[in-house]
């Protein structure tokens, strides 16, 4: 059900959104911390709302459905916004796009999986390639304003934060490749009529 608490918590990462882009618009000190807090805690909520599915039974097509929309949508935003306020550096664009290429990539993939009654399986290293990806991202949106706001400005956060998102953007093309040619094996061998398909475990 939509109020079960995992919902709950993946449709909060999609309500953070539009709070999320104000502060990042603001581009202030203790905005961009703010910034920070907001997509950090967004992004942990992705963890638990699968945990607690688990843990409760509550998982549901539903869930399978807003949970991969509401990670993308954060992390569309938050690279949106980066690249329009000009807080990455040329450089840095190149794994911003690897990034978002690879989500539309995935996407499309899961779409026409869905139909043959397919699903692929999150990895290993999909998981650590999301935590650089998370992390990489909440660093950037910190900024070294948030630095020079709690009276580091020694840190190099930006710098931080773009070699995290090159660490992301190359864990990404290794998921994706891996999605990809999943993807291909089951589009060249479609199932057998009148059979479907078993889930992959």
């Amino acid at each position: 059900m939509l109020t079960d608490l995992p919902n709950l918590l993946t449709l909060s990462r999609i309500a953070a959104i539009p709070l999320l882009v104000l502060l990042v618009a603001l581009h202030e000190p203790a905005a961009d911390l703010a910034a920070c807090v907001l997509f950090s805690v967004a992004a942990i909520t992705d963890y638990f709302d699968g945990k607690l599915a688990r843990s409760r039974r509550q998982q549901s097509d539903l869930g399978r459905m807003l949970d991969p929309i509401a990670d993308k949508l954060l992390v569309g935003a938050a690279l949106m916004m980066l690249v329009g306020q000009a807080r990455l550096s040329a450089i840095a664009l190149y794994p911003a796009i690897v990034i978002m290429l690879r989500e539309i990539l995935v996407s499309g993939l899961r779409e026409y999986l869905a139909v043959i009654r397919i699903g692929l399986p999150v990895t290993r290293l999909a998981k650590w390639k999301t935590g650089f990806q998370m992390g990489a991202l909440g660093t950037l949106l910190a900024g070294d304003t948030s630095a020079q706001f709690v009276h580091l400005p020694f840190l190099p956060i930006s710098a931080i934060g773009e070699a995290m998102l090159w660490v992301a953007a190359a864990l990404t093309l290794l998921t994706g490749w891996d999605y990809l040619t999943a993807g291909l094996h089951h589009a060249v061998t479609p199932p057998r009529a009148g059979v479907l398909p078993k889930q992959p475990g």
